[in-house]
């Protein structure tokens, strides 16, 4: 499921299913408790129908009868006031003196007594109530106050009848009714929040184009957000653009300039560089001196400033497997006369996020430092780890040599500028500081420590693409 939608905590697709999931639970719940209410009142209303039908059907049994002679009605075409305490009774009492003249065999010798004799009547003035029946079960009874007899005058007698039928009956049916509300409406609920899932995942498509996009735009596999896209996202979508062209374009003034600064002073510096050369004497050598030192400074910061433009290009990225066998091949050959074993071990899928050139001389200041100083072996090794979910991909290289290696103190003062331990190696003293500077322009990190070959290692970790 992680990899249909995304659930996160903070994530827009699990607000949303939050939002519809409570309101469907919410919907279907008010739903289940109106449609149990209603099938409960409809079901109550037909067994109070009913139970009038057995009143109407009592009553018409005896009211053509002589008071003093009222015959028993039989069961009034139900079964079950026959059968003894079955829940289905009817009972006839005379109201003058409270006796019970005629009963149903079902009350076999018990009595029913209208427990709510204040309960509202209905049209035909007959009251329905609930109570307990001779067993304790639960009856529903309807009762009619009817005049009965004829004969001679003055020999009606006002009597009570009583019908009463088993409400566990109406109380199953309507909680049998209740469960299939709940499973129908849960299964219901349930395929409706699977819709939704499926509504908010087609819904927010788009947005997995956007972070894909993004995510090809950073690994450097392409250069414009490409659409189409939704009439919400386009706008999004051409502000970026926007800020890739302003990006590109700033790059590219900033590098112009750099040129421009560089070709500027080169040639005064070249002229007071060679009249001093031309020169005698001490003013003519200092003179030199200086020139050569603004001439180092110049194309320091010059570098640190191309490097910092570079730095901010988005999607650029270089393949480390190609660099680094070049660079290998190239030590082999420079070194060749002194038969140094160098070995390069890089993951083919290995990819800086940066420039070629950054990481050519990274990696071009590194190894060439260690063959100066290995007597037999240079070992080159790379360890990659690809980008996942939110983590960036990582890159660390690892050049190490079986040279005499170099004191603590040695090493803080070998990535200063121009700083040679050993005037007898050839080099201008500036690899280590140019790699230190490049890797720190690329939020990196550059350690030097004792290489397990007996020599110096440089560790240095990198962003990866």
């Amino acid at each position: 499921m992680a990899s249909f939608i995304s659930l996160r905590r903070n994530s827009l697709s699990l607000r949303l299913l939050r939002s519809a999931a409570l309101w469907i639970v919410f919907a279907l719940a008010a739903a289940a408790i109106i449609l149990t209410s209603l099938y409960r009142a409809t079901v109550e209303n037909a067994f109070d129908e009913r139970l009038g039908v057995y009143l109407k059907s009592l009553i018409a049994a005896i009211a053509s009868q002589r008071a003093d002679e009222l015959t028993d009605p039989g069961n009034l075409g139900e079964q079950r006031f026959e059968r003894l305490y079955s829940g289905w009774y009817w009972q006839i009492r005379r109201v003058s003196d409270g006796r019970v003249i005629l009963w149903s065999d079902s009350l076999f010798t018990d009595e029913l007594t209208f427990a709510d004799p204040n309960a509202p009547a209905d049209e035909e003035g007959n009251q329905t109530t609930a109570m307990s029946g001779p067993e304790g079960e639960s009856l529903r009874v309807i009762r009619g106050l009817v005049s009965v007899g004829g004969g001679a005058p003055g020999a009606a007698q006002e009597y009570e009848f009583l019908v009463a039928g088993n409400a566990t009956e109406l109380a199953g049916d309507i909680a049998g009714f209740r469960t299939s509300v709940i499973v129908t409406l849960a299964a219901l609920g349930l395929g409706l929040i699977l819709a939704m899932l499926v509504q908010v995942r087609w819904g927010l498509r788009p947005l997995d184009k956007v972070r894909s996009g993004l995510a090809e735009l950073r690994s450097g596999k392409r250069q414009r957000f490409d659409g189409p896209f939704p009439a919400e996202i386009e706008p999004l979508a051409k502000e970026l653009n926007a800020l890739l062209d302003s990006n590109q374009e700033i790059v590219k003034r900033a590098r112009t300039q750099v040129g421009n600064l560089a070709h500027g002073l080169k040639t005064p510096l070249s002229v007071i560089t060679n009249e001093a050369r031309a020169g005698k004497g001490p003013f003519a050598e200092k003179v030199a001196e200086q020139a050569e030192l603004m001439r180092q400074q110049i194309t320091h910061y010059l570098d640190r400033a191309r490097i910092a433009a570079g730095v901010e290009v988005i999607g650029a990225v270089t393949e480390v497997e190609p660099v680094v066998g070049r660079l290998t091949r190239a030590m082999q050959r420079i070194h060749g006369d002194r038969a140094l074993a160098i070995s390069a071990n890089v993951p083919p899928a290995a990819r800086f996020k940066g420039e070629q050139q950054d990481f050519e001389e990274i990696v071009g200041n590194l190894v060439d430092n260690a063959c100066k100083w290995a007597r037999n072996r240079v070992a080159l090794s790379v360890d990659y780890e690809a980008p996942k979910g939110d983590q960036p991909a990582h890159l660390a290289l690892r050049v190490e040599d079986d040279g005499p290696g170099l004191t603590p103190e040695q090493m803080k003062e070998a990535t200063r500028r121009g700083r040679r331990l050993d005037e007898t190696k050839p080099g201008s003293g500036l690899g280590l500081s140019i790699v230190c500077e490049l890797v720190g322009l690329y939020g990196g990190h550059f350690n030097l420590s004792r290489s397990s070959m007996g020599g110096l290692a440089a560790a240095v970790d990198l962003p990866g693409a």
